[in-house]
């Protein structure tokens, strides 16, 4: 059993840096943007929940497995371009 978990880590670790390494050697190309729309979600008294919508915002994000160097990968943004905020 400690083979296996050993095996798994130390996959995930091979993943992650060659994900990483990707990345990085890639440099500005390896960025990219997505439109995304946040909006809060503010609770009411009556339980009842308001959705005010923001504008519009650009998110730099990276294109990659898993987020990198600050930023969300950009297969994940464009998935979720609606972007909730509970108050």
């Amino acid at each position: 059993m400690r083979w296996i978990v050993a095996g798994l880590a130390a996959l995930a670790g091979l993943l992650y840096g060659g994900d990483w390494l990707s990345a990085r050697w890639r440099g500005p190309r390896a960025f990219g943007s997505v439109v995304v729309r946040p909006y809060y979600a503010v609770p009411l008294k009556d339980g009842k929940t308001e959705f005010m919508m923001l504008s519009p915002e650009t998110r730099t994000c990276v294109h990659s497995l898993v987020p990198h160097f600050g930023d969300a990968p950009c297969w994940y943004l464009e998935g979720h371009k609606q972007q909730r905020i509970d108050m």
